[in-house]
């Protein structure tokens, strides 16, 4: 990174169609260290992992002040760092750029922003795009998620992501198909990120970005515990069955 740089823009640079980053996805300093360690050149945060550790409710607003800590914790560890920040944590654009500025000045690369909803809805289209753009401008690459496949609300995911082309890069949980990825892909000009899971192979031939491990790791880690204990032939849990031992929203 040379001087007149922003993290955002080296993390960026890392986002190359048909040569996908994978991207791990850390709960807490631990897990965060322990990839860094490996080698991996960039480090993302997983807001499920972040509230289990926490016993918050996830995709809720509540783990704002835990995620925070943890960014700036990783920050020191010589990697680049991207943070799930849900929807912003909060509806007011004024206060996500205010976040998203803050985390920039701790030399954070990216931000992942969300327009799922607590109630299982998705943020009117013209709203998210509010909160994109308070995100940017920052140094940090503003990383728009859709979670119209991930929550099954029927919504067009094509529209919105062709909405929020003003992101630097946009997410698509929830898609395991690698034709209806490649659809994705040739509807954006912005790098695709998706969740782990189809073969690499077929997700750089799709033209794919990024691939995220999500909460993936994190649940990992909890089969390897039982495994520890003698229950070798547990499944690993999924997200709904973690986010389901979780207090509920109040």
């Amino acid at each position: 990174m040379t001087a007149n740089e922003t993290a955002g823009e080296v993390f960026g640079r890392l986002h190359v169609p048909g040569r996908p980053l994978l991207l791990p996805n850390a709960w807490d300093y631990g897990s965060a260290a322990t990839l860094a360690a490996e080698g991996y050149p960039a480090i993302g945060t997983t807001s499920l992992g972040v509230a289990a550790v926490h016993g918050k409710p996830d995709a809720a607003g509540a783990t704002k002040q835990e995620t925070i800590a943890l960014a700036k914790a990783m920050a020191g560890l010589g990697v680049l760092v991207t943070v799930d920040i849900e929807g912003g944590f909060s509806d007011d654009p004024a206060e996500v750029a205010t976040l998203v500025a803050e985390l920039g000045r701790a030399g954070i690369a990216g931000v992942n922003l969300e327009d799922g909803r607590p109630d299982g809805t998705l943020r009117a289209i013209a709203h998210h795009q509010e909160i994109i753009e308070a995100a940017l401008g920052h140094g940090v690459f503003v990383n728009a998620r859709t979670d119209a496949h991930w929550l099954k609300t029927g919504d067009d995911a094509v529209e919105r992501v062709q909405a929020y082309e003003r992101a630097d890069g946009v997410f698509v949980p929830g898609l395991t198909d690698p034709a209806r990825i490649a659809e994705i892909v040739r509807s954006t000009s912005r790098p695709v990120n998706v969740l782990y899971g189809p073969p690499m192979e077929a997700l750089a031939e799709a033209g794919v970005a990024r691939v995220s491990t999500g909460s993936l790791l994190y649940r990992a880690s909890l089969r390897g515990m039982l495994a520890v204990l003698g229950d070798e032939g547990r499944a690993m849990p999924t997200y709904d069955q973690i986010a389901a031992m979780l207090p509920q929203p109040r």
